[in-house]
This record gives structure tokens, sequence and C-alpha cells, in this order.
């Protein structure tokens, strides 16, 4: 079968028309990446029904005293789903700060 060349209609000759004369954009300035975000080894917090946290500490839950809603600003919190005594536990990897 032999294919037929479409015409173009009225309306698309003029529409091509008009975006040939249109003015042309000036170049973009290239976009500066952000570095990666580099964080550290994952270690286990919990938190009681009074937000205080514990970390595990030479055997034993020791009393911490930054809150996971601190942690959540500077660093990755992820909720994991065993409780231990009814305290929930947060696996936290603190952020490194490369030194300049």
């Amino acid at each position: 079968m032999v294919q037929r060349r479409r015409q173009p209609n009225k309306r698309q000759q003029t529409h091509a028309a008009a975006r040939g004369s249109a003015p042309s954009r000036a170049p973009l300035a290239p976009l500066e990446r952000k570095p990666p975000v580099v964080y550290g080894k994952p270690y286990v917090v919990l938190e009681d029904s009074q937000k205080s946290t514990f970390v595990y500490d030479g055997g034993a839950w020791v009393a911490h005293a930054k809150s996971i809603a601190e942690y959540r600003q500077d660093s990755q919190v992820k909720e994991l789903s065993q409780k231990i005594n009814g305290m929930t536990r947060y696996e936290v990897c603190a952020q490194i700060h490369p030194s300049n």
C-alpha cells in the first residue's frame, strides 16, 4: 500500500508560522548540585510513652538527652516494628559532616 502524505489544515499552518517567528530565549544558568548526604552506621534508640529516649550502652539502656523529634531534624530515623517493654524502637543514622 502506498502511504499518502497528509496535508496540514489551515490551523496547523498558522501555528507553525507563529512558532517560527518567536524570539529565542537566553540560555539558562547551569544548576549547582548539592553534595550527597552521607549517613553513619545505624544504632537503635528506644522511646517510652513520656517521649524519653534511651540508648544501649555498656549492656544497659541509658537515658539520652536528644528526643526523636530532634533526631529527625539532622538524621535519618526509621521506626522499627518490634517494641521492647512497651517502648518504641527507632533506627537512627546520624549525618556525617565532611571536614573542610
